[in-house]
């Protein structure tokens, strides 16, 4: 069980991982693997408890019934998993500001919060835009040789090659 404690584990060894898991979750479950959708559900959930059922009667919350399911369970396992790496990594700290971002950007917690509420939003937006988000597209729907998903892959990080060259180069001057 050494291994669980290394600091970086091998790309080689979590690919595989993960190709393991999506081959599984077809098996299985006869569905691919995402968690954008997540997302939709939980702020179907969060609305409800200040409309309640009414909010069931939307268009958009009849596809994505808000209730848990097995996407916000993978989210949270993500989660979980991550932090019980870095715990067992002994490499587990809190930090609000990472180093980076603090040589361009300055020490300001509320720039930070903003850009982070501001990316989050827009990474949002264009999952649900594209039909799925890096997980669906990138891992289960390259997997399935889904033309889509190779395209919207390609756009995903070329997208994240511009904003942070924008950002870090052209706003940070780093």
């Amino acid at each position: 069980m050494n291994w669980l404690s290394l600091s970086r584990w091998s790309p080689y060894v979590v690919g595989a991982g993960i190709g393991i898991l999506i081959w599984l979750s077809f098996i299985f479950s006869n569905r691919p693997i995402g968690c954008s959708t997540a997302y939709a559900r939980v702020s179907g959930m969060v609305e409800k408890l200040f409309r309640g059922r009414r909010v069931e009667q939307k268009a958009y919350y009849r596809q994505y019934v808000p209730r848990l399911g097995w996407e916000i369970m993978l989210i949270a396992g993500v989660m979980l998993g991550a932090l019980a790496s870095s715990m067992l990594s002994g490499t587990f700290e809190l930090e609000v500001i990472p180093a980076l971002w603090q040589r361009a950007f300055g020490p300001d917690i509320l720039v930070r919060l903003a850009a982070a509420a501001l990316g989050g939003f827009f990474i949002g937006f264009g999952a649900r835009m594209a039909g799925g988000c890096t997980s669906g597209h990138g891992i289960s729907g390259t997997l399935q040789l889904a033309v889509g998903s190779w395209l919207a892959l390609i756009c995903f990080f070329a997208g994240g090659a511009v904003t942070a060259m924008f950002l870090y180069v052209f706003l940070g001057g780093i």
